[in-house]
């Protein structure tokens, strides 16, 4: 079981990719809060708490690029893991220059995502 301070928020815009990957980290004994919206995710109050967070770059509304930024100018420190269905150059140059903790290409595997939080988080 790993340390219940270690809450990963994921923030996806789509429903039963909110649902999957819920599952998935919780079933590999991590806390875990799902949010449909950059915005829902703000206004949660839960980024304190917040040790890992798995974010897609492409969400209606406050993109996943435009959260990573506002909270990098609030001087809230998440490591951040981006997902995204839209994979190309410029996405994967403009996370890995913000610093990302990982990028993820939809569709994968679930380990894959596993393993980054791992690394990210630590195991207990």
């Amino acid at each position: 079981m790993h340390n219940v301070d270690r809450l990963i928020s994921i923030v996806d815009d789509d429903l039963s990719v909110r649902r999957a990957l819920g599952r998935l980290v919780k079933l590999a004994g991590y806390p875990v809060e799902t949010f449909a919206s950059a915005h829902e995710f703000l206004a949660s109050s839960l980024s304190d708490r917040t040790a890992c967070l798995v974010l897609d770059i492409h969400l209606n509304g406050m993109s996943g690029f435009d959260l990573e930024e506002r909270l990098r100018a609030e001087r809230v420190a998440i490591p951040i893991i981006f997902i995204t269905a839209h994979d190309d150059a410029a996405t994967r140059d403009r996370a890995r220059g913000s610093g990302a903790a990982g990028y993820l290409a939809k569709p994968f595997d679930g380990q894959a995502l596993l393993d980054v939080i791992g690394t990210v988080v630590g195991s207990a």
